[in-house]
């Protein structure tokens, strides 16, 4: 079997902005390239990211659940969907897209079944009921997977702690587009000039979605420390999430007097232009997998602080500041040490780390060899 006879399914719950979501366009987008046959199928359709697979005419499949509990329907349409693609390999993309493929082994025997894990070290009591049953349920039904990839070592390590298979798990680290991401000075001012930030200001900011994980409170309680000895620094969210948990740090950010320092600046399709607007990158997450924006940041040329959360301290190797999470006293002091040492920052040196380490190509050249090396080969 040639690549070109190999049709690859991915299953995700929608194409949200959201470093997972990302990453599997990432992934598509590159495999189609490479000449296989390429379908992301969604729960639930819409999603921006769609339109970054339609550029390169892969097929997007809208499986319109209409809401958590449209099972039944849901299964059919999916099952319907199948037995009329029948593609060789079908990759969740986290938990309840893995689940369902598992379940659906039985009805698909010939199909081999791949799952996606992208996080570690979870604190599942900041989730809701389900999600935490779901996690469970993902635990014991991870046996029954053909092949488990996970994006990181600490992701992988996570997994097994917790029931998964060491044996059918394998670590394939993602990959960032340098093509795209890449310095751009000119869009960062533009950038600047739009948020109102002089280039007097040192800007600082955190790229990710609003989610209990990410731990914005941490970033905004360093950013209120900070500004207690400077006032030249502003910081930047960059994101979007649930109402009700941006009300919250919308609220906390009042409280910490950050009002006239901080900007909410939502989503952005320019990312490239963000990060080359920032001054330094922050990830204050307390549970990664591999985080993107880390090697983005770098890869535009930005300095990075960041968490020991994931392979966080395998991205930035020595040329960024790790601290522990959680801990908004060591993150200010972090941010403090990067600040001193701004001007002896090598962003050529950034972002050749990224290009040999992380590069869109090793990515799909090592999932090439995990996924269709062993399809070719016939080795499940």
């Amino acid at each position: 079997m040639t690549r070109f006879d190999i049709y690859i399914m991915f299953l995700i719950r929608s194409l949200n902005y959201g470093g997972a979501e990302r990453q599997l366009v990432t992934l598509a987008r590159g495999l189609h390239q490479s000449g296989y046959k390429v379908a992301v199928a969604v729960f639930y359709p819409g999603g921006p990211l769609e339109k970054d697979l339609e550029e390169t005419k892969i097929t997007v499949i809208h499986l319109n659940k209409r809401h958590r509990w449209d099972v039944f329907g849901f299964l059919w349409r999916l099952v319907r969907l199948l037995r009329t693609e029948k593609p060789e390999i079908l990759h969740g993309y986290l938990g309840m897209p893995n689940i369902l493929t598992v379940m659906l082994k039985p009805i698909f025997p010939r199909m081999r079944m791949v799952w996606g894990v992208r996080a570690s070290d979870m604190d599942l009591a900041r989730y809701d009921w389900l999600s935490r049953l779901a996690y469970r349920i993902e635990c014991c039904l991870s046996r029954f997977a053909d092949l488990i990839i996970a994006n990181s070592h600490a992701g992988l390590n996570y997994a097994v702690r917790n029931g998964f298979p060491r044996e059918k798990m394998r670590v394939i680290p993602n990959g960032i587009d340098t093509n795209r991401f890449q310095p751009d000075p000119d869009a960062g001012a533009r950038v600047r000039n739009q948020w109102g930030v002089s280039g007097k200001e040192t800007l600082i900011g955190l790229v990710g979605r609003l989610d209990p994980m990410k731990d914005h409170p941490t970033f905004l309680k360093a950013a209120s420390i900070l500004l207690r000895n400077r006032k030249n620094l502003r910081f930047v969210c960059i994101g979007e999430g649930p109402s009700e948990y941006k009300q919250e740090l919308n609220d906390l950010s009042r409280e910490l007097g950050l009002t006239e320092h901080l900007i909410w600046a939502g989503v952005r399709r320019d990312m490239p232009a963000v990060y080359s607007a920032l001054n330094i990158a922050v990830s204050s997450s307390y549970s990664e997998g591999f985080p993107n924006v880390i090697g983005e940041a770098m890869a535009c040329g930005i300095p990075c602080v960041v968490t020991n959360a994931g392979d966080s301290a395998k991205i930035v190797g020595d040329l960024g500041i790790v601290i522990q999470p959680q801990s908004p006293q060591e993150l200010a002091e972090g941010l403090r040490a990067m600040l001193a040492g701004l001007d002896d920052i090598k962003p050529d040196l950034l972002r050749k780390r990224i290009i040999q380490n992380f590069s869109l190509h090793k990515l799909i050249e090592t999932t090439e060899e995990v996924l269709i090396g062993q399809e070719v080969s016939g080795n499940v």
